[in-house]
């Protein structure tokens, strides 16, 4: 079976984000004992499908081709491996996953990962 990297996305300046950081830090905390445990159980219950968990994302630097480095903000915000029969069931995997049900991640984006 082929594996895929899923890399879960969010416009850290959209809605959902003003949402979560207009939160005080009790609410967050509370979303947090929802999600954290929903995020566990979600990998449990895929740990056959996960070659890598990954994990969130920081901060992003892009050196161009000039050598010029950068700040930068994307839509980059966790990533990990998973492996599947097919692009489409790697990609039905994230259904209803807790990242874009309890968090504010907004898709997941899966691609094969090719020549390994």
């Amino acid at each position: 079976m082929p594996d895929y990297l899923a890399v879960f996305t969010s416009d850290k300046t959209g809605p959902k984000w003003a949402k979560w950081y207009a939160m005080t830090p009790e609410e967050q905390a509370q979303v947090q004992r929802v999600g954290i445990p929903a995020v566990a159980a979600w990998e449990e219950a895929h740990r056959d499908s996960i070659v890598f968990v990954g994990g969130p994302l920081g901060a992003t630097r892009r050196i161009d081709d000039a050598g010029l480095v950068t700040d930068v903000v994307n839509l980059l915000t966790v990533f990990m491996v998973v492996r599947a029969d097919s692009h489409d069931a790697a990609a039905r995997l994230f259904e209803g996953h807790p990242h874009m049900s309890v968090f504010p991640c907004e898709g997941v984006e899966v691609m094969p990962v090719l020549g390994g």
